[in-house]
């Protein structure tokens, strides 16, 4: 997923400059013609650990809370496993799920966590 959302975000800065697919031109000298640098993933690192704290401080979104915690009844279908929320962010954090769900239940914890990850960038 991350290397899409990567080559997503070139893929813009390229259509933004007009240069052709054909064209041998270095992410790197895209990025200097932009004056910019990937934000696209950044961004949505930030947004997708932001809500997940949110979510699970709210009483309001209990099922989801009961969702992410995995205590869902039944059999999942037959394939490979889809990449989920929690396994993003705890690969993203580094923190095992008991001690991410400890750490989103306290706002300013979490929010120097979503900071610490964000500034190591």
């Amino acid at each position: 997923m991350m290397n899409r959302l990567e080559a997503f975000e070139m893929w813009c800065y390229r259509r933004i400059l007009r240069i052709s697919w054909i064209d041998h031109v270095t992410n790197e000298s895209v990025l200097r013609r932009m004056h910019a640098s990937r934000k696209l993933l950044a961004t949505v690192k930030r947004r997708k650990l932001e809500y997940f704290g949110h979510m699970l401080r709210g009483p309001k979104y209990e099922l989801l809370q009961i969702i992410m915690k995995g205590k869902i009844e039944g059999k999942r279908r037959i394939g490979r496993k889809n990449l989920s929320w929690l396994r993003n962010i705890r690969t993203w954090s580094g923190l095992n799920v008991e001690e991410l769900f400890r750490v989103a239940s306290d706002r300013e914890q979490y929010k120097e966590l979503v900071d610490g990850l964000l500034r190591s960038e």
